[in-house]
């Protein structure tokens, strides 16, 4: 054991018992085998890149989320070789660190700098240390609070499945109610978790944490005024359910059907397929109409309105008019179509057709084709729907009447 206690005399500096000679040939040999060690960490690392680069291209062509794509193969292999990067330099500079101390170490004039730079790493990480030991009743209060937040939201997302799927009935709950309800929850619980392990994280007390905590409040606060009256509205809209997705509706003299439906905002696509976006506070001072309200034993009705002269019969313009209603493809024959005489005007009257259907998906083609029917029904029973329009014609020379006095 006499090697070993004289290279833990090197090692802790005892110069009074070897000469420079031997110091010499050991910090040559740390310099020799720090170098060894650095070019097997490159090489490591090479080998490593190699590894990672054929693992990419065989297994993760792209990363793509729901048939978006968000990173390229070349991308992510650029990515990994930047983090290969980062780690090869890290450990690269932790081996030369460690090398330096421990070579000024064996010299008497430099023991002093070799403990300088030694306490440069074992100070923080004796300190880490010792916090995070005394840091472990306020992780374990975290983990805690975490775990039972965790299961009250799993046993909620449970009963909301359950209303959802009409598994479980509650009364004067609808069970499109359930999810809705379970998002809101859900957000008060994380809420109320936040604030609860607040105190507890490492620096809460501090006035960096603190001015931190404020200035994000006041951001929020000044910045989404009209967000948080957007997620009030559409919180509002979803407990009054006006629509659900799917439906056939109209805002603000746009139709069309209901596809997306968020916290903020309605999402409209019309039969010309164009996309409309109304915010949640928009819609919830709108008036809304909805096309899909209909039941079994109540069918929706559509309506077309003409003008017709008193000299043809109203009876002869009702007939016509059911005639063409019941030719019109998916206009239901029970019930029957009929007629309202809505107005009498100087020189005609108006005639409504008022049909039921059910294809709310198929209304302007249904209207296109009622159209067409009324025209040919009308053009058979040889009657002009051209409406009369009467001109006075002065003739030439004639005196224009004088303005009135004053």
């Amino acid at each position: 054991m006499d090697w070993w206690k004289r290279l833990t005399a090197i090692i802790v500096g005892d110069a009074s018992k070897f000469n420079l000679t031997i110091r010499l040939c050991i910090a040559a040999a740390f310099v020799v085998g720090q170098v060894l060690l650095i070019w097997l960490t490159v090489f490591f690392f090479r080998w490593f890149r190699k590894k990672i680069t054929a693992l990419v291209k065989k297994h993760v062509p792209s990363l793509t989320i729901k048939k978006l794509r968000i990173l390229e193969t070349t991308q992510i292999l650029d990515s990994c070789y930047l983090v290969i990067r980062i780690l090869k330099y890290l450990l690269v500079f932790i081996q030369l660190f460690l090398t330096i101390p421990l070579i000024f170490s064996l010299f008497a004039l430099t023991q002093n700098l070799a403990a300088t730079l030694f306490g440069y790493i074992l100070t923080p990480l004796k300190q880490i240390l010792l916090d995070f030991i005394n840091y472990i009743p306020n992780l374990i209060s975290i983990i805690l609070f975490l775990v039972i937040s965790k299961y009250i939201i799993r046993s909620l997302r449970f009963f909301s499945t359950r209303i959802e799927r009409g598994k479980l009935v509650v009364p004067g709950f609808y069970p499109d109610w359930a999810q809705p309800t379970f998002n809101i929850l859900r957000f008060i619980i994380y809420a109320f978790t936040v604030a609860i392990i607040y105190p507890y994280l490492p620096g809460s007390d501090s006035r960096v944490f603190q001015a931190v905590s404020v200035f994000v409040g006041v951001i929020f606060s000044f910045g989404s005024s009209s967000a948080i009256n957007n997620l009030v509205a559409g919180i509002v809209l979803t407990y009054m359910r006006p629509f659900k997705l799917g439906d056939r509706i109209q805002i603000q003299n746009v139709t069309g059907f209901v596809v997306e439906r968020s916290p903020v905002i309605i999402r409209l696509r019309t039969h010309k397929n164009e996309y409309v976006t109304f915010p949640n506070s928009m819609v919830l001072t709108s008036s809304i109409i909805n096309y899909h309200t209909f039941t079994e034993e109540q069918s929706l009705i559509i309506y077309a309105e003409i003008t017709f002269g008193y000299s043809t019969p109203w009876e002869t313009i009702h007939r016509l008019l059911i005639d063409a209603a019941l030719k019109t493809t998916h206009i239901l024959h029970e019930p029957a179509p009929f007629v309202l005489q809505t107005a009498l005007d100087d020189f005609y009257a108006h005639y409504q057709i008022n049909a039921y259907i059910r294809e709310v998906n198929l209304i302007p083609a249904i209207y296109s084709e009622l159209f067409a029917n009324i025209q040919r029904c009308f053009r058979e029973a040889e009657l002009d729907m051209t409406a009369a329009h009467f001109r006075i014609n002065l003739p030439p020379g004639a005196q224009k009447f004088p303005a009135p006095p004053g």
